[in-house]
């Protein structure tokens, strides 16, 4: 059956208009998959405890389980809940957060095990989108994340009216938030005995002692 067509809601970059917010937040509550802006690129999003929505952003994206997904969280302190942060690591990240930095780290049993990878890590961001941290702060909690990157394209969808255009029937909610960048978050692994840059992305990993 063909999905209802998603409801599309321009939001302002800077003030986000706060009754959007709570309408995109109550899809994400009733197992919608929104499109929504980052400060690197546009991300797709669902709540983090239900299955159904996962499994329905997995397909959108057309990946499998072995495509770990990200925790996009509102500060240091939640990333803390489902990550193991020494003091070292914390100070690391303290200086990309908020920022399009994804940090991998151990996860903690509070993390959802079926997003740990085999080595027992996860995936978290803090952006400084004004757009994602009021869906953030609306919806209390964690939002799994993936960069709405599709198949076959060379760069992540970065204007609203495309995304409209080509997942209008797949998603719930699709946030105009003006058009975002091409370059994904830059990812760092804090898992093992010294950092990692998985891949470069937006974020200057000088900013991070690095280089």
């Amino acid at each position: 059956m063909e999905r209802v067509v998603s409801l599309f809601l321009s939001i302002h970059p800077e003030n986000p208009q706060p009754r959007q917010i709570k309408q995109a937040v109550e899809h994400l509550r009733k197992g919608g998959v929104i499109a929504y802006p980052t400060d690197s690129s546009y991300a797709l999003g669902c709540q983090l405890e239900d299955k159904k929505a996962v499994e329905r952003l997995r397909a959108i994206r057309q990946i499998d389980d072995r495509h770990f997904l990200t925790l996009v969280c509102r500060d240091l302190s939640e990333v803390a809940r489902y990550a193991r942060v020494d003091n070292v690591q914390y100070r690391m990240m303290k200086h990309g957060t908020p920022g399009p930095y994804t940090f991998i780290l151990e996860a903690t049993k509070e993390a959802p095990r079926r997003l740990w990878t085999r080595r027992n890590t996860i995936g978290l961001r803090v952006p400084a989108n004004p757009i994602a941290h009021a869906l953030l702060a609306e919806l209390g909690e964690p939002l799994l994340s993936a960069t709405l990157h599709l198949p076959g394209d060379d760069y992540p969808l970065s204007d609203p009216w495309e995304i409209d255009a080509r997942l209008c029937h797949a998603l719930d909610v699709i946030i105009d938030g003006g058009h975002c960048g091409l370059e994904p978050s830059t990812v760092v692994d804090l898992s093992g005995k010294s950092p990692e840059i998985v891949r470069r992305g937006l974020g200057d990993v000088a900013l991070l002692g690095l280089e």
